[in-house]
């Protein structure tokens, strides 16, 4: 935890030793209370009549004005002086003391904020006193007295009474908040948010949210409900799901990716207004802004179609900023987005035709649009070759950055929009925003498709797709068709994430700072120590016994023979990875943050995310040739190669790709011969 423990590797094991030897001290002390009688771990409660925020809240009221006598000092008033009103008992966590012989200072740390505490051994007795003088910080103490300020203005708390409630037996991090490690952050969210008041404060924005969305939606009559997480058929949105088993049926589930098709089966029930807060579960990578378990917000209104969603999104989000926030202008890093003014609207079409400047309303085929794409550059995905698709990757490669002010992009192609209902102008669109804000996508919403001859077509399309091979397909779900035949109303539907909404609030660099528990490959610890140990002996990663190498080849750079020539002018560099995620909208394309050795980051694209997870890859060391041309991928600028081995499967057309990885030991830049 100690955060020398990131800066100097050597170091890390007599910093291990000098934890344990406090860790031992702690259990010791414990040890020497239990013996005495005093075990602090039989404690059930304690009566905690107010938090340091309620004491700064309303110091005229508890505030003791203290008496200087003639000689100038201080008088302190005996207990039985203080009137019992302004006693006040609290509780935390210690987070820091200073002993100066007769009378001490610590600080106390509870639910909101720090207080000082003057601790005297005159009040509380030498036995009383001695025992504080032992007390660790990190230990939880309750704390009896009356308020003051101290000769320099600091409100604080004289204690009475001293009570020893929880020993803490593992030493806090002094720097945690300098740590560059934030994974060790994330695994351990507790003590994170004891060193760090501002990660805290981010959680109580985040309940705030949540609260405010209630308030907001309960004032336009809006119900809330609950609707299942295991389900047959994970529909509603284009995602891979998770998939469990359900012992007590015999039956395979699915764990949801959406909550939009029981909530439709509300509105056909005649509910009219509902709306459910959950988590949703999507087996896809992570990112700064992804993450496989997030929380969706979703709601449904009857009689209503998108430009009523318009008009509700657009007043919750100013709602929230002025709420939350106290104003319509928010700040996310150097940018000020003001969510008081009108939002822009715009059609996709108009959109990419400001932006990228392509008219696709002249583009007649889809044999002309996918021409255009490869013109440009941009990778299509098998399956995804319909003009709408085109135009859909048009707008998401050359749109979706432009969109920093609040903009809701409407009108998007039916192909892309398998629950939406068709404009009536133009079948070849239907009625659905987004709202993009800093580039992102903050919501989805329709008017929603409730033509059950229609819909059975477009879950047709959907299962053709899946039988292509597309994971992320919907399915067709004759339950809701059947629900759906009952008859549903017009009905407007939006999807809104959470995570995302939080990170915009609260100005939070990545998806993983508003989660309390983001997801984290597992650790091993005696697997862990044993690679450790192995590549600190070695420079080698563990060999992974699980793969096949009698049939790996090493892919050809070009498709041609290379010959020696230019194959010596391939400049092969070792780097180090820094950081990777998965590029958004991308099933393949991984982003690597390389140290190349020039001081300057590198950004690498390559396509394996099929086989490796981002996380994985962070810290490794990969061969790369840097001294290609930068090549657009996404949108996204890769300068280079990484190289890897192809593995051909036996009996089977299918390839694996295996990253190169070499010695640790070798630094970043080196030139491979």
């Amino acid at each position: 935890m100690a955060d020398n423990n990131q800066q100097n590797k050597g170091a890390a094991p007599a910093e291990e030793q000098d934890v344990g030897r406090l860790r031992q001290v702690r259990r010791d002390k414990l040890k020497e209370l239990q013996d005495a009688g005093k075990d602090p771990f039989q404690i059930v409660k304690y009566d905690q009549t107010h938090h340091t925020q309620e004491i700064r809240d309303n110091v005229e009221k508890l505030e003791t004005v203290l008496e200087v006598g003639e000689d100038g000092k201080t008088i302190t008033p005996s207990r039985e002086d203080i009137p019992a009103e302004k006693i006040v008992s609290i509780a935390g966590r210690m987070m820091s003391k200073r002993v100066m012989g007769k009378a001490s200072f610590c600080n106390i740390q509870d639910r909101d904020g720090r207080m000082q505490v003057y601790v005297s051994r005159n009040d509380l007795g030498d036995e009383a006193y001695a025992e504080f003088k032992r007390m660790d910080i990190g230990d939880i103490v309750g704390i009896k007295g009356f308020v003051f300020k101290t000769k320099t203005g600091e409100l604080s708390v004289h204690a009475f009474e001293l009570t020893l409630l929880s020993k803490s037996l593992m030493p806090l991090p002094e720097k945690f908040h300098g740590l560059t490690d934030t994974e060790t952050r994330y695994r351990q969210r507790y003590v994170d948010l004891v060193m760090n008041e501002d990660v805290k404060e981010t959680f109580k924005k985040r309940s705030a949210i949540l609260r405010e969305i209630r308030n907001f939606l309960s004032g336009r009559d809006f119900m809330e409900v609950e609707t299942p997480m295991l389900v047959e058929n994970a529909g509603g949105a284009a995602a891979r799901p998770f998939i469990t088993h359900y012992n007590a049926l015999g039956e395979d589930r699915k764990l949801r990716i959406s909550l939009e098709l029981y909530l439709k089966r509300l509105i056909v029930g005649g509910m009219e207004r509902v709306y459910e807060i959950g988590r949703v579960f999507r087996n896809e990578g992570t990112d700064p802004r992804h993450n496989p378990e997030f929380t969706l917000m979703e709601l449904y209104q009857a009689y209503t179609d998108y430009e009523g969603m318009m008009e509700l999104t657009e007043s919750m989000f100013r709602y929230l900023a002025e709420t939350v926030c106290g104003t319509t202008q928010i700040t996310y890093g150097d940018k000020v987005i003001d969510l008081g003014k009108p939002f822009k609207r715009l059609t996709m079409s108009d959109a990419v035709k400001e932006y990228a400047g392509v008219d696709f309303e002249t583009i007649e085929s889809a044999e002309a649009a996918v021409a255009l794409a490869k013109e440009k550059g941009l990778e299509i995905e098998a399956g995804h070759d319909t003009k709408g698709d085109i135009l859909n990757l048009f707008f998401e490669e050359f749109c979706e950055d432009k969109m920093i002010q609040p903009t809701f992009i409407m009108d998007h192609p039916v192909e892309i929009s398998p629950l939406t209902k068709r404009k009536p102008s133009d079948p070849s669109k239907v009625e659905r925003f987004e709202l993009y804000i800093n580039g992102w996508e903050m919501c989805n919403a329709y008017s929603e498709l409730n033509d059950p001859i229609d819909q059975r077509e477009r879950f047709k399309a959907q299962d053709a797709l899946a039988a292509a091979g597309d994971e992320e397909a919907n399915h067709t779900d004759e339950d809701f068709l059947n629900a759906m035949e009952i008859g549903m109303p017009p009905t407007g539907g939006i999807g809104y994430g959470i995570d995302r909404l939080c990170m915009l609030l609260t100005n939070a660099p990545s998806i993983r700072d508003v989660l309390l528990w983001p997801a984290l490959k597992s650790l091993d610890p005696n697997a862990r120590k044993s690679a450790e140990a192995e590549e600190e002996s070695t420079g080698f990663f563990t060999p992974n016994n699980k793969i096949d190498f009698s049939n790996v080849k090493i892919e050809p750079l070009f498709e041609e023979n290379v010959d020696f020539e230019t194959f010596s002018k391939s400049d092969f560099r070792a780097v180090k990875v820094k950081n990777c995620v998965a590029v958004p909208k991308s099933k393949k394309l991984l982003q690597f943050t390389l140290d190349d050795g020039t001081g300057t980051d590198r950004t690498i694209l390559s396509g394996i995310h099929a086989f490796y997870e981002p996380e994985e890859l962070v810290g490794k060391t990969l061969v790369a040739i840097t001294n290609l041309p930068p090549r657009a991928m996404m949108g996204i600028e890769s300068c280079g190669m990484l190289l890897s081995a192809v593995n051909n499967k036996k009996d089977s057309e299918e390839e694996e790709l295996h990253l190169l990885m070499v010695d640790n030991h070798i630094p970043a830049g080196a030139k491979l011969y």
